[in-house]
């Protein structure tokens, strides 16, 4: 299934797919297990990358993946309620692999609250706020196609990009569910508000689409190698183990 969506107030115009497909990759030879630094574990050790996504696990891990997403795109929620926990517990764990996401919006509009709120408790619960999105998906997608999603989407499209997040932070429930979640709605509110922040995902989707050949989500990467026609965690999985995972 295809999913296709343009960025009408972005100042970049964006063409993406969500989508599926079977397993890639190169086979290699298994790589050995990592442990972490005394006192640590991987999992807890999340910061934010240079390219601007945040990367769990081992930084000096031998298989590096990196995971463009969008929190909206239904294919990207599959992937995340059915491949999050055996990546991060069979995988990331282990310190054989570090997983990295970046985002790549697909539905506009309603993506610019999730994505800033996403980062808005910084590094340690990225990927917890990431998983709970992708399982709270369904009530989210609902609103989004419902007569009255559609006139919001009418309404904001000649609104600048943070009113935008702010008008569905709110009417998709965004501000709520990370205020449940240990995020207080003043700060919540403020992120909603970051031009930096928001700047700084549409140049990582730009150099995404211009330089890396990303146009629909979830993409994925191995060692700085796509993994073509793969969308699923089995697809996944077996180019992890392909690659001596």
């Amino acid at each position: 299934m295809k999913f296709r969506a343009a960025f009408a107030v972005l100042p970049l115009l964006f063409v993406t797919a969500c989508g599926s497909g079977g397993s890639g990759g190169n086979t290699s030879a298994p790589v050995a297990a990592v442990k972490p630094p005394a006192g640590t574990n991987w999992l807890e050790t999340v910061v934010k990358t240079p390219e601007g996504g945040y990367r769990m696990g081992n930084p000096n891990a031998p298989i590096k993946l990196v995971e463009y997403g969008s929190r909206t795109c239904p294919v990207c929620g599959l992937f995340g309620r059915e491949g999050t926990q055996p990546l991060e517990q069979n995988y990331v764990a282990t310190g054989k692999v570090s997983w990295e996401f970046r985002e790549f919006l697909v539905h506009g509009q309603p993506d610019f609250a999730p994505a800033l709120l996403g980062r808005c408790g910084g590094p340690a619960p990225f990927f917890a706020l990431l998983e709970q999105m992708y399982i709270n998906q369904g009530p989210v997608e609902e609103k989004m196609g419902s007569a009255e999603g559609q006139a919001l989407f009418a309404r904001m499209q000649t609104a600048k990009p943070l009113d935008v997040a702010k008008a569905w932070g709110d009417y998709l429930g965004y501000v709520d569910f990370v205020k449940s979640r240990g995020i207080p709605e003043d700060k919540a509110r403020a992120c909603l508000n970051d031009q930096a922040a928001f700047d700084e995902i549409v140049k990582v989707m730009d150099d995404a689409s211009k330089n890396k050949g990303v146009g629909g989500t979830p993409t994925f990467f191995l060692n700085g190698d796509i993994v073509p026609n793969v969308a699923d965690w089995k697809g996944l999985e077996a180019a992890l183990k392909a690659r001596g995972a």
